[in-house]
């Protein structure tokens, strides 16, 4: 019987819509970052592969390959799987061609290729790299079209053919251009990355210089490749290659190079087109010299022109100089997502380790049954006039099997193993290749065994592997990378500007716009400023410009360099990075204290630990920054660092502790002391109490306290006498009902105020909607609760 389901016309045309634009985008259109392959291209290569098309084999009709394709895997027009393998065996059209193609396979001019019945091809040899390892049972397979056959979801893929070889299309809604590059460059990218998993960005564009077009050229200015490096999207500017020749009482200009995917015929015509409508002055004659050993194109000046006015015209006239937009998307965990640089390699590089621990799986198990048939026949050959007098005695194989598998303990696949062995087997010679092979298969099983136990090992095998591509298939750029008329700095393309800061309890951090946060008055609740577990909590946050270096203070003492424009800038509810995979952290370590540096060369940072120890430090002493930290302060083993703020020398500091007391000094009183030091009594606590603020006092300021439970108010810094450091100090805030302070900062009434809570609500307030009050009150609410929750952590803006 029929169904029939009534359902609006506008919903059946969404859900039918994106059901095609799904398999438009994942199977069809754009590549997997895995192998860099459409479904298009991994099945022809599949289905050369299939006919044994091997590099050092006879060619095949491209007719043949393309049926194959067709009535196997690809249910599909003819055309579009022959345009496949003419444009895979184009070497104006791929870095490093993926068909090795007889015949006439088109031209950079824009001829098409002969028809599929005149042309003949193979596989390149690189190309079975793709393929290497695909019978070991390392790929997942799935049915064709009609169930008939299996096919590969994805390649083994030896190198990273995505970004070797790049990739073009246009899906629905969406569109990936990825350029080609060197491949020496990027497998020394896989192998500096296998060796440090925390290789910044700038170490990493130290091995990928820019990408390589197969045509050579020249890209102009490195602004545009770092950006598509760093975010997956950016724009560069390509420009052909001209060089000057003098030829009698004249001047040439040869264009040797022209930009990627650019007609040179249509190039041509366009010069000629320019000069007739005297858009470009001074050129007498156009000719193509092209040839076998390469391009040439020779444009003849009249004998007043000047070279430089007309090149720059070319440029600027023509599609000599052409914009090539990069686009880093592709299918990530089958899902269309635009990647850094280094996420493509590092999704490269878990692939490999997929493919060599299948692979090694698959090695042991067949070592395994190999050496499991082995060990039957050396039974037999300890017992062999036994075993022969056995199988003589057995009136059929049948009884001569079981009669081996209950005398000699042998399995059912053993026992068979020694009735099919050949007679010739039993001399000696052949008896000791038996136990030499057993012993080599055993090696082979433990060798396999401790690879699969140990990750390094896996990492070790993929480094190899990825260096002998790099050794078999290097060779030199074909396109120059050219500064944009001034040494460029990565730096320069990001603006200076306020940004927030933010890390969590469980060591999450990342930083976010300051604008971000809209302002509200005193007593909102704030918005939802981090996405946290249920266990996580934000604990530190602080404003600081992204051209400052930050050094990034941990409880244990230590000091780590990072650039604030290397933080990972994310959405207001994003969890962020972990702090581990930016800085080395020891087990239970975490970060106390970020200072915004420019300049080392004046000023000191003074330091505050949990159970009163201060410390004065010249600034200077932390100007070298290397890598893995160093100690910034010698810490008690029961003593945490709590904060480091940057002083002239001159200051006056105040410490608050969580009870309510707070004591304020001169700097004067306090020595400067090596980086190594430990310092001196700050302030004496009460037991259970704890320091949990460090800040600078100046004249007119107010002293902003925030408790855990919402309540804060302002005091002014007069109300708290000068005293010597170490002693007791002064009550700051009657904490009995307002609950422990968690925050205290020195503050005027320019600056702004951010709050966040354990649950990870940030409200941003102005400092003046918070109350003056007395040293010994308990505040105003400052910031309404959910409930269960209390506030972590306070933050004045400027």
């Amino acid at each position: 019987m029929e169904t029939i389901l009534n359902r609006k016309l506008e919903d059946e045309m969404q859900t039918a819509y994106l059901d095609y634009s799904m398999s438009v985008i994942v199977g069809r259109a754009l590549p997997d970052a895995r192998d860099g392959l459409k479904p298009v291209h991994r099945r022809v290569l599949f289905s050369m592969h299939e006919l044994g098309l091997q590099h050092n084999k006879q060619y095949r009709k491209s007719a043949r390959v393309v049926g194959d394709v067709l009535g196997k895997y690809h249910p599909h027009g003819d055309t579009a799987v022959y345009d496949t393998m003419v444009r895979m065996a184009q070497d104006f059209s791929l870095r490093y061609p993926l068909v090795d193609g007889q015949g006439n396979w088109g031209s950079i001019d824009g001829d098409g290729a002969a028809a599929m019945r005149y042309t003949e091809a193979k596989l390149t040899k690189i190309a079975e790299e793709l393929l290497e390892d695909i019978d070991k049972e390392t790929v997942e397979w799935t049915d064709n079209f009609d169930a008939s056959q299996k096919e590969p979801v994805v390649l083994p893929s030896r190198f990273p053919n995505l970004l070797v070889n790049g990739s073009a299309g246009i899906a629905v809604g969406m569109a990936t251009n990825i350029p080609p590059h060197n491949i020496k460059e990027v497998c020394s990218a896989i192998v500096a990355v296998i060796d440090n998993a925390k290789l910044s960005f700038n170490e990493l564009l130290q091995h990928v210089t820019a990408p390589d077009f197969p045509t050579g050229a020249r890209i102009i200015g490195r602004q545009g490749v770092v950006e598509a490096y760093k975010t997956g999207k950016g724009k560069i500017t390509v420009r052909g290659t001209i060089e000057q020749e003098s030829h009698k009482d004249r001047t040439r200009l040869v264009i040797t190079a022209i930009p990627y995917q650019v007609n040179k015929s249509q190039l041509i015509e366009q010069i000629a087109e320019a000069v007739r409508n005297k858009l470009i002055e001074g050129i007498s004659d156009i000719r193509d010299e092209s040839n076998k050993d390469g391009m040439r194109v020779v444009i003849e000046l009249k004998k007043d022109a000047a070279p430089e006015v007309v090149e720059r015209n070319l440029y600027s006239q023509t599609k000599l100089q052409q914009t090539f937009g990069i686009i880093l998307l592709a299918l990530a965990d089958n899902k269309p997502q635009v990647l850094t640089l280094r996420e493509l390699i590092d999704v490269f590089i878990k692939h490999r380790q997929s493919i060599v621990r299948r692979r090694t799986s698959f090695e042991l198990k067949k070592a395994e049954e190999k050496s499991h048939l082995l060990e039957g026949l050396i039974i037999c050959l300890n017992n062999l006039d036994a075993v022969i007098n056995l199988i003589k005695k057995s009136k059929e194989a049948k009884d001569a099997r079981i009669a081996l598998i209950s005398g000699y303990a042998l399995s059912e696949v053993q026992a068979q193993a020694v009735l099919d062995m050949k007679l010739q087997r039993l001399t000696g010679l052949e008896q000791q290749s038996i136990r030499d092979e057993h012993t080599q298969l055993q090696k082979a099983i433990a060798e396999y065994k401790t690879i699969l136990a140990d990750e390094q090992k896996i990492f070790g095998i993929i480094k190899k592997e990825t260096a002998d591509i790099a050794a078999k298939y290097s060779d030199k750029r074909k396109t120059i990378v050219e500064d944009a008329g001034a040494d460029f700095v990565y730096e320069d393309l990001i603006e200076d500007e306020k940004t927030v800061i933010t890390i969590s309890h469980a060591g999450y951090v990342k930083r976010i716009a300051l604008d971000t946060y809209k302002e509200q008055r005193r007593g909102g609740i704030g918005v939802i400023g981090a996405t946290t577990k249920e266990e996580d909590w934000v604990e530190n946050l602080i404003t600081a410009n992204t051209h400052d270096t930050l050094l990034v203070f941990t409880s244990r003492g230590k000091v780590h360099w990072v650039k604030v424009y290397e933080l990972s800038e994310q959405s207001r509810t994003a969890k962020g990075r972990h702090i581990a995979n930016i800085i080395n952290l020891s087990q239970g370590e975490t970060v106390s204290a970020f200072v915004p540096v420019r300049d080392y060369t004046k000023g000191y940072l003074f330091f505050a630990t949990r159970n009163g120890t201060v410390k004065k430090t010249a600034l200077s002493e932390y100007s070298r920054p290397r890598n893995g930290g160093i100690q910034a302060i010698s810490l008690d083993k029961e003593d945490n660092l709590v904060n480091v703020i940057k002083t002239s020398g001159e200051n006056e500091l105040i410490i608050v502790s969580k009870l309510g007391m707070a004591i304020r000094f001169s700097e004067d009183d306090v020595r400067p002391m090596g980086r190594a030091a430990g310092g001196v009594r700050g302030i004496t606590l009460d037991k259970g109490d704890a320091v949990v603020s460090l800040m600078l006092s100046y004249p007119g300021a107010m002293i902003l306290t925030i408790t855990e439970l919402g309540y804060g108010k302002r005091t002014p810094i007069d109300d708290y006498r000068l005293i010597g450091r170490g002693g007791k100090g002064v009550i700051t805030m009657n904490t009995d009902k307002a609950g422990a302070i968690v925050a205290a900062r020195t503050v005027s009434e320019t600056h702004g105020l951010i709050l966040i809570t354990q649950q990870g609500t940030v409200l941003r307030t102005k400092i003046e909607d918070v109350s003056v009050q007395g040293r010994a009150t308990q505040g105003v609410r400052v910031m309404k609760l959910r409930s269960g929750d209390k506030i972590v952590a306070a933050a004045n803006t400027e």
